[in-house]
């Protein structure tokens, strides 16, 4: 009986953190809900200027990365395919911050086979998205045709599939399916 009634705490304690965490979860995509899309325009490593206005009245994946984490090289050849497949009805682009420079940003496009544009920022537009002081990679936004920000999505083992896997094709149909509307 006694093992019993230690198996169930044990249990109900695991279910407690279980429960924090989803609440903590949810707390983190409901404040990055609604909210606008800060405005930038920065420079790629060709020296082409791209501009979030650019995109305007298309659904947009705003990806922050560094050429260095190999979390971010899966995820760089995922948007890649995404831009291949749908094509103008979304936008694609790709922000990097120091330590990474002109230099390492272009070896990366080229690595890759990169289309979409990867652009260089000095800290401005990651902090006025991420607001934390923490910054993890890769972080994919989920911009709407309106601008609003519908979706923040930091790497973790609980996001993986969006990453690395087959999950942001159907969040990029999920989204095209809401701006029909």
């Amino acid at each position: 009986m006694r093992n019993a009634a230690k198996n169930s705490m044990l249990i109900w304690k695991e279910m407690r953190k279980l429960l924090t965490i989803l609440v903590c979860a949810a707390a983190c995509v409901a404040t990055a809900a609604d909210r606008r899309a800060p405005g930038f325009a920065l420079m790629d490593s060709r020296g082409a200027w791209h501009d979030l206005a650019d995109f305007r009245g298309k659904p947009v994946l705003l990806a922050l990365i560094q050429t260095t984490c190999p979390h971010c090289a899966t995820f760089a050849d995922n948007l890649q395919r995404a831009q291949e497949k749908y094509g103008d009805r979304i936008g694609v682009i790709a922000v990097v911050v120091p330590p990474d420079t002109l230099q390492k940003a272009g070896a990366f496009v080229a690595g890759h086979n990169i289309t979409y544009p990867l652009v260089f920022d000095m800290g401005q537009v990651c902090m006025s998205y991420v607001r934390s002081p923490d910054l993890k990679f890769p972080r994919l936004y989920i911009i709407d045709g309106a601008g609003m920000i519908v979706s923040d999505n930091e790497y973790s083992p609980l996001t993986s599939a969006l990453f690395e896997g087959s999950g942001l094709g159907p969040a990029v149909e999920r989204l095209l399916g809401a701006s029909k509307k």
